[in-house]
C-alpha cells in the first residue's frame, strides 16, 4: 500500500483534534499497538502509556496550534515533522510550549495507517 499525502494530512487532523479532546478511542485507532515513542523528557512510552495519561485526565489540551508541518512520503511510510503550539496543563499545572513532534505513520501489525513511532522535543523561547 503507497500513502498518500491526503492520508497523512487527515490523520495528522484526526490525531490533533483526538488529542484536543483526550478521544481514548481514536487515539487507540491512530496508534499502533507497536508504537515507540519518545517523549520530551527522553522517556521511552508504550501505547499504552500514553492512551493512559489521555485516559487519566493528567494532560488537558485546551489549544494544539500546528505550524511548520513538513510531510516526507516514502512508498509505504510517511514521515512528519510539525511544530505544535499547546496550551493546557498537566496533572493540574498550566502548560505553554511548543513541541516539534517528529511521527512515523505506516502499516502496523493491524494492517493500518497508524503511528508506528515518535518522538517530540520541547523548543525553548530564544
Amino acid at each position: 500500500m503507497i500513502v498518500s499525502q491526503a492520508q497523512i494530512i487527515e490523520l495528522e487532523e484526526r490525531l490533533r483534534q483526538a488529542m484536543l479532546h483526550s478521544d481514548v478511542v481514536e487515539l487507540d485507532d491512530l496508534i499502533a499497538p507497536e508504537l515507540l515513542f519518545t517523549n520530551h523528557l527522553g522517556q521511552i512510552l508504550s501505547k499504552q502509556e500514553d492512551l493512559d495519561a489521555h485516559r487519566s485526565g493528567k494532560f488537558k489540551f485546551t489549544e494544539i496550534t500546528p505550524s511548520e508541518r513538513q510531510i516526507q512520503l516514502n512508498g509505504g511510510f510517511a514521515v512528519v515533522s510539525v511544530l505544535m503550539h499547546i496550551l493546557g496543563s498537566y496533572e493540574g499545572t498550566p502548560v505553554e510550549q511548543n513541541i516539534r513532534f517528529t511521527r512515523v505513520w505506516a502499516i502496523s501489525t493491524s494492517g493500518s495507517i497508524q503511528i508506528i513511532a515518535g518522538h517530540t522535543s520541547e523548543i525553548l523561547p530564544r
